[in-house]
This record gives C-alpha cells, structure tokens and sequence, in this order.
C-alpha cells in the first residue's frame, strides 16, 4: 500500500503537528494487501465549528466506518478549519494528503463546474424534494462522474436545510428586496441572483458579517438557520425573511487516489457508513432547525413567509442566473436536478 502523506500535510495545512493521530492499537491498512498496517487514523477534514450538522455528519460517518470495519478503518475528524479553509481542503484532498473533506458544495464550483447545478435559484419548494432528487441514483451516479473526473470521489451529500435572508427591513413583496445591501459568498452564481432581485450583494468574508450588521455596512444577509443562530447574527437583525433559495447541501468526498486504493469490501463499508450519517444528520438538521427558529422567535425577530406570488417573481427575475449555470453545467445533469 501507498505510504500516504497524512502527517506531513497535517504541518503543512495547519502550520503545527498534530498530535494524537497517531493511536497506540496497529490499524489494518484499508487496500488489497491486508498485510499492510496503519498506525494512525485517517484524517476527515471540515471547515466548519463543531456545533454543526457538519461535524454531526462527519462525527457519524467516523463512528460507521470504524463500527463496520470492526475498527479496522479508524478515521478522526478535524472541524474548524484546522487543516485549512475550503480551498486549501479541496485542493490537500486533490492530492491525496487528506482522504476525507466535508463541506457545502458551494466552494466546489471552481474545481467542479456541475457543482455549479446546486446554484440554481428557487429549483425546490421543500426539502424533500431536494433529498429525493440528490439521492435518486441516475443523479447521483452523474454527480460522481464529475467528482471523478475532478480527482474526487463522492460519496453522498447531506444538508442543513434551505438558506434564507435576515434583514432590518420587512420583505414581503419583491420590490422590499430593491437597495438592500447584503453580504453573499464570493460566488459570482449567488451574486447574481441578488442582483436579478435589485438588491446589492457585498462579498465579504464570513468573520466579518457579525460586526458588519452591528455597523451597519451591510443591510442583510443569506445562510441557513443554522448559521444565523449559532453566530447569533439574529441579534443584529429585526426579520428573517424564508426566501428558500437554495438548498445548503454538504458533501462527503475522498481523495480519488486514496480511494483507488481500496479494496471492494472497504469501499462498501464507506458507502455504507456515508448512508447511515446521511440519515442520522438529516434527522438532526431537520429538529436541530425547528430549535433555530424558536431561539430566533423568542428573540423577538420575526420570520416572514413568503407568499406564492412573490416566489413567483423571484424565479422569473432570476432566469438569467439559470442561463449563466446553464452554459457550464452538464446537460444531463442539469435536466435530472430539475426533472
């Protein structure tokens, strides 16, 4: 088996060596030659806090692979960025220095143009939907293919629900969204699709939106529940506003490399774990958002539904950001996301 690079690149994408990989007990290797030994854990990587659906989905997957294995695949997660930012993670996972990455789809674009399909404003009106078109296997298998192709393999996505928009100003019809300056991820799709709205969207980095809404150089923002409450950026807003825009999903990959590597019955083992966190981290979004919105409530913010009509407008100003995706996306993956 290939002597990977796991602890050389802990120093490299973290600036210091991790210590504790390394475990006392002689790990079987996960190839063909069961001879081989591994005397540390396999490192998943996230760039997310720990108190996400993220590290849940991560944590689970770990806690599956080891119980199916018998301890033999023994896998430990390093939340918070440790081992670097989205791109640092992607591109450490490319090269096979770290085996597994969780995170939203939303940074893969540039590495993984049919990523881009994720983009399309206003595709679903529940989560459901969602799940079951990510998780129907002609997609799916059409989605691993550009993985692939990328130097990833994929093994399944879950989410943490829809992102929706905080605001100082009521939004119920779709002139109310016009002037209003709102903080977006650097991702030219999400951008405009707020200009299509007539608002105008700030990139800005994350750390930044707390004291960015205190101070008033942005008017709003976009992120799951989630986010807006474990960052308490309701504080600083009197609305949140249920756009459902797009769905927050977050993928499991591997480094192709290291996953060409594996043998058939370790592979299994993967997909499985992967299927049994899926559910249990669908199940924990899924209650864990019904608690955002009660925190947000008590707080004395108010959530605003939208009505058909204004959803209506919404996707009928937005067809520009459609073509945009269009032009880069597969034609056959775009026609199973949105069959």
């Amino acid at each position: 088996m290939k002597q990977w690079k796991y602890l050389p690149a802990f120093s490299r994408a973290a600036g210091v060596l991790l210590t504790g990989v390394l475990f006392a007990a002689v790990l079987t290797g996960c190839s063909e030659n069961k001879n081989t030994e591994q005397r540390f854990a396999y490192p998943l990587a996230t760039g997310s806090p720990e108190d996400t659906v993220t590290q849940i989905y991560a944590e689970k997957f770990a806690e599956e692979a080891g119980r199916l294995s018998g301890g033999r695949i023994k896998i430990q997660v390093y939340p918070n960025s440790v081992l670097g930012g989205d791109r640092e993670l992607l591109e450490s996972c490319y090269d096979g220095d770290i085996p597994f990455v969780v995170q939203n789809t939303a940074p893969q674009v540039n590495f993984i143009p049919d990523t881009a399909v994720f983009d399309i404003p206003c595709a679903f009106e529940t989560l459901q939907e969602v799940r079951e078109t990510v998780d129907e296997e002609s997609f799916m298998e059409l989605m691993r293919k550009s993985y692939r192709e990328a130097g990833y393999e994929l093994l399944g996505y879950s989410d943490q629900g829809f992102r929706v928009m905080s605001t100082n100003k009521a939004v119920e019809n779709f002139a109310d969204f016009k002037g209003q300056k709102i903080r977006t991820m650097e991702n030219s799709y999400h951008i405009d699709f707020w200009k299509s709205l007539h608002a105008n969207p700030a990139p800005m980095s994350y750390s930044e939106v707390y004291i960015g809404l205190q101070q008033h150089t942005i008017d709003a923002q976009e992120n799951p529940y989630e986010v807006i409450v474990s960052n308490r950026l309701y504080e600083q807003q009197d609305y949140v506003v249920e756009t459902n825009h797009l769905p927050h999903l977050i993928s499991l990959i591997v480094s192709e490399e290291f996953y060409a590597e594996l043998s058939k019955e370790d592979k299994d083992i993967l997909t499985e774990a992967q299927r049994r966190a899926q559910e249990y981290s669908r199940n924990a979004s899924d209650e864990r958002i019904a608690e955002k919105i009660k925190v947000i409530e008590e707080s004395g913010t108010k959530i605003i539904s939208l009505d058909e009509s204004v959803r209506k407008e919404m996707i009928d100003a937005s067809q520009p950001v459609y073509g945009e995706i269009a032009e880069v996306v597969s034609e056959g993956v775009l026609d199973a996301y949105l069959k």
